[in-house]
């Protein structure tokens, strides 16, 4: 009876043993998976995107149809706004076609068409065509009419605070690039420059997000460069500049 009952720890002890064994595999593995899933997620948050964005470029662009249309989702659709506005180019700038004469030809083009039409469908017994009534609606040109309000009273806002002289680095990164445009305003007239925005618009989106990862590479070395040259500046020229009274007291 004795020797049975010592037997029996000997039996249950390497069953204990694997089964602790199978335990701690499982944990060990299921450790190593959380590892895995964890890894991809910390690296994804480590990755520098341009304007520190963290949607995908068709989020960032307001998704929908505009969107499909800049990113090129449609291509036929895509190709006709750019065919459109490159003929509208081509109209006003190569041509030199006024704006005011193209749209009282048309009128009168339309006008003369429709009213032949609808005399000649009593000679030919047809019936006469039926022109639709054409009614602007009340509520998109109220909601269009509030969101120009909110723009143009946030812009004022921000010229505001540019011209309080609080923030030297927005003053002088606004008058340079007023600069730059007046550069260009003197190359180009300003068709021209609306089309060739229009055309990067239509190009620079799809290609960024076609090669996004060397963009985005690329462009975190220039800012970590870009910030050295401001640190630089900011010790040797801006530091030395007087500070107005309210910058003082506020410093106190």
């Amino acid at each position: 009876m004795a020797d049975h009952e010592d037997s029996t720890p000997s039996h249950i002890e390497p069953v204990v043993e694997r089964i602790s064994e199978k335990i701690h595999s499982h944990d060990s593995s299921s450790s190593d998976s959380d590892g895995e899933k964890s890894s991809p997620s910390a690296f994804k948050a480590k990755v520098y995107r341009i304007f520190g964005r963290e949607k995908p470029v068709h989020k960032v662009l307001g998704g929908g149809k505009p969107a499909d249309v800049v990113l090129w989702r449609n291509k036929k659709v895509s190709a006709g706004v750019l065919g459109v506005a490159t003929a509208v180019w081509v109209l006003f700038e190569l041509l030199e076609y006024h704006l005011l004469t193209l749209v009282c030809h048309c009128m009168i083009l339309a006008l003369a068409i429709l009213f032949l039409w609808s005399n000649a469908t009593s000679f030919i017994n047809k019936a006469q065509p039926q022109i639709p009534e054409v009614h602007i609606p009340e509520d998109p040109v109220l909601q269009f009419a509030s969101a120009l309000r909110f723009e143009i009273n946030r812009g004022f806002a921000l010229l505001r605070n540019i011209t309080s002289g609080k923030d030297l680095k927005k003053f002088l990164s606004v008058i340079a690039g007023l600069w730059a445009v007046s550069i260009l305003g003197s190359w180009v007239n300003f068709l021209t420059l609306f089309y060739i925005i229009f055309v990067l618009l239509h190009t620079v989106p799809v290609l960024y997000e076609k090669y996004e990862d060397p963009v985005d590479s690329f462009a975190e070395k220039a800012m970590v460069e870009i910030k050295k040259q401001y640190a630089v500046f900011d010790a040797k020229v801006l530091s030395k500049i007087p500070r107005g009274p309210l910058k003082d007291k506020k410093t106190a």
